[in-house]
């Protein structure tokens, strides 16, 4: 009897619930108020602006990342150190052809790019530095050399001895293959003019510096080496030929010989 009333119940419960409304083939749905159509709309809208900020705010942090590194980097290179290679023997027996140097050019007065200002020289050159400079012929190459005499200095070479103001100058550094009758190895006197610097390669016998085109303005000199940070033993041939399919072929062969001709006991050698 109960069961029977329980179903009984249920049955008038459910007719009287209002039916889901049905529309018919072919009408027009009904119209809906302005405050329901926005409300329906409302969640559509919230949703797209929120995943175009989240993907927004994914890239942000790697791009700015990116910026502020290319910067770091940049700024470096030009105000702080820059890494080179030295092609050439004029200064063997000190810097051999293929040592890679990291060199100093925050003491010496970086230039700003683009406005040619430059910043402080905080170094003094004196004689028996080793730096680097743009040569005065052609500032758009670089030269490493030895200051020899600084303005003011009188300069003279007696059969292949440096003195200066009449002293001799102690250079252990300086090697000589030539004999002494080579012109290169008598020179001057001549007196070093104020704000210029007159410069040697330690290969004295095969350097070209300032016994062929002169002083170099101080205003010329970039920086100075630091160190070597990696020598690898190829001839200066190698190092100066612009041809691509060469450049390509060397650098295949530092590749493959990357670990024997790489001269391991030059590496960290201070300058």
């Amino acid at each position: 009897m109960q069961v029977h009333s329980f179903v009984y119940m249920l049955s008038l419960e459910l007719l009287e619930r209002p039916a889901p409304a049905e529309v018919a083939v072919g009408a027009e749905p009904a119209a809906l108020s302005p405050a329901a159509e926005a409300s329906a709309i409302e969640p559509v809208i919230d949703k797209v602006p929120v995943r175009v900020v989240r993907e927004r705010s994914r890239w942000r942090p790697s791009t700015r990342r990116l910026i502020v590194l290319a910067c770091i980097v940049l700024g470096m290179r030009i105000f702080v150190g820059e890494a080179s290679v030295v092609p050439t023997a004029s200064m063997e027996g000190t810097i051999l052809v293929g040592d890679h140097l990291f060199m100093d050019k925050l003491l010496y007065g970086p230039e700003i790019p683009l406005v040619g200002w430059r910043l402080p020289v905080i170094k003094k050159i004196h004689r028996g530095d080793i730096i680097v400079f743009r040569y005065p012929k052609d500032p758009s190459e670089t030269f490493l050399k030895r200051v020899a005499a600084v303005g003011g200095d009188t300069l003279e070479i007696r059969d292949g001895l440096l003195y200066v103001n009449s002293q001799p100058v102690r250079e252990p550094y300086a090697v000589h293959h030539a004999p002494v009758h080579n012109p290169l190895e008598s020179w001057g006197p001549t007196v070093v003019p104020e704000g210029r610097l007159f410069v040697m390669g330690d290969n004295r016998d095969n350097s070209s510096d300032s016994r062929d085109w002169g002083f170099v303005p101080l205003g010329n000199v970039i920086g100075s080496p630091m160190f070597v940070y990696w020598s690898y033993d190829a001839p200066t041939s190698r190092w100066l030929d612009e041809n691509l399919g060469h450049k390509l072929t060397f650098y295949a062969s530092i590749a493959e010989n990357f670990f024997s001709h790489t001269r391991w006991n030059r590496t960290g050698t201070l300058l």
